[in-house]
């Protein structure tokens, strides 16, 4: 009997283990990283990677929860995977700050250098000058914001370093916006088959952070650049719900979320048809929306929300009227 007891819980533990898919070990590894629960994270990311390891995002992920967590094998293995599987971003990778313990190690010199010689063989036809200065901007862009995370996540952390950060990233904005317009205003939206997909991804960065008169300037230029290949189509969801909030108008995508002022509980601002979102963002390629809210500790709940959209108008209103 308990020969047959022993059996019946093996088979139930392995119908449970290839009950769980490759997307919901990836989706708890996420949840794991963003609670800082790095060792739970990299056994998450090592069960789906045992199904499958052809998502370059998905690797490359799964490498920074193994760096934070000191797995430097995993980490260099799963970056490995990465760039075999088509990981291109050269310019993230050199700053990431969930990596920079790998960056004494001699492994990290590798890595560079076979992330280097693919992207030479992929940027063959490249226009080299004009991609090296996206790559120099995305770096000023994204480096700063990621130092002032880092400071910005440090318990009690010290507010004068926060505002100082702050307006340092003003300054690099506003030379960022006038060298992106600059091109824009001569090329046009270049596509990622001219500077590879991190530089024209750079773009959209930039406007995306610029005020609200040139995001208007430039949002019928990126959204002929989606028809035609040249743009992606979530990263224009998210300037056209920054726009629209901007002009008074109710956001399409709920990209756009916030922390009450009182509650601090995160909040959607307002959006318009809260009933089809998930379907309007399936047609950009964003996520559903409570997979979304996850990275706000929040969930979604479409009728609680159509309850609160009231008050979280009158709240917004009331914020803009003492502006």
């Amino acid at each position: 009997m308990k020969k047959l007891i022993a059996i019946f819980f093996i088979t139930m533990n392995i119908g449970l283990m290839q009950s769980q898919t490759y997307k919901e070990f990836v989706a708890k590894g996420d949840d794991s990283y963003k609670a800082k629960d790095y060792k739970a994270s990299v056994g998450y990311y090592d069960k789906a990677f045992k199904m499958e390891h052809k998502s370059a995002t998905d690797l490359y992920n799964g490498a920074c929860a193994a760096a934070l967590n000191n797995d430097d094998e995993k980490a260099f293995k799963w970056l490995d995977l990465a760039i075999d599987n088509g990981y291109e971003d050269i310019a993230h990778i050199k700053i990431d700050n969930d990596l920079e313990s790998l960056h004494s190690k001699k492994e990290w010199t590798k890595t560079i250098d076979k992330l280097q010689k693919q992207m030479d063989i992929l940027s063959a036809n490249y226009d080299k000058p004009l991609q090296k200065e996206l790559l120099d901007i995305y770096a000023e862009d994204q480096g700063i914001r990621g130092d002032y995370m880092k400071i910005y996540k440090t318990p009690n952390a010290d507010k004068k370093k926060i505002d100082s950060i702050g307006k340092l990233i003003g300054k690099k904005d506003s030379i960022n916006l006038i060298r992106v317009m600059k091109i824009l205003d001569e090329r046009g939206w270049v596509g990622k088959d001219v500077v590879g997909s991190q530089a024209n991804q750079t773009l959209f960065y930039v406007i995306q952070h610029s005020d609200l008169k040139y995001q208007q300037k430039y949002l019928p230029m990126m959204r002929d650049a989606v028809k035609k290949g040249n743009a992606k189509a979530g990263s224009l969801a998210l300037l056209e719900d920054r726009v629209a909030l901007r002009e008074g108008k109710k956001q399409i995508y709920g990209s756009q979320v916030s922390n009450h002022p009182t509650t601090k509980i995160p909040f959607v601002f307002p959006l318009e048809d809260p009933d089809n979102v998930d379907k309007r963002r399936a047609s950009v390629g964003l996520g559903t929306m409570s997979d979304y809210l996850k990275y706000w500790n929040a969930t979604w709940d479409v009728e609680a929300y159509k309850k609160e959209l009231p008050e979280i108008e009158k709240l917004l209103n009331q914020k803009k009227n003492k502006e």
